[in-house]
């Protein structure tokens, strides 16, 4: 499972530390596309397949699905680490995140999400008023 919050910098070749802990989980390939809520979304393969399988069952005749699909995939990039755990941040997913040198990067259950430091803090402080009501609301859902 990935948890956790960890903050980081760019280097000098747009690349940043993965954190050990998410590493394994990971492998060697994974995927890195845009997110929501002005994030990166990297997805190990396994699960990648899992949403893949999940998108492709979705109706293109809906406007709204070809046009998510088609940001969805287009962002999306096959990586791999290098022996120092660190990837490269494509510049589109750099500029789609407002990522520019200090980075958060969290696990969230399935997925890793790499935030700019000053859009998660900001982020944060929103979600922090509400996080109570959005706990009740998701009663609504059974959890």
């Amino acid at each position: 499972m990935l948890i956790g919050e960890y903050r980081h910098s760019l280097d000098a070749k747009q690349r940043v530390i993965i954190p050990a802990k998410f590493r394994e989980e990971l492998n060697e390939n994974f995927i890195i596309t845009k997110g929501l809520d002005n994030c990166l979304f990297i997805y190990p393969a396994t699960e990648w397949e899992k949403i893949e399988t999940k998108l492709k069952s979705l109706p293109l005749t809906n406007r709204d699905v070809r046009s998510f699909l088609r940001t969805f995939y287009a962002g999306a990039v096959s990586e791999s680490l290098d022996r120092q755990g660190r990837v490269v941040l494509p510049q589109n997913l750099r500029d789609h995140a407002h990522i520019d040198k200090d980075v958060v990067i969290i696990g969230v259950s399935t997925r890793v999400e790499i935030w700019d430091l000053k859009t998660w803090e900001a982020y944060n402080a929103e979600q922090s008023m509400s996080y109570e009501d959005i706990a009740e609301k998701m009663e609504d859902l059974g959890i």
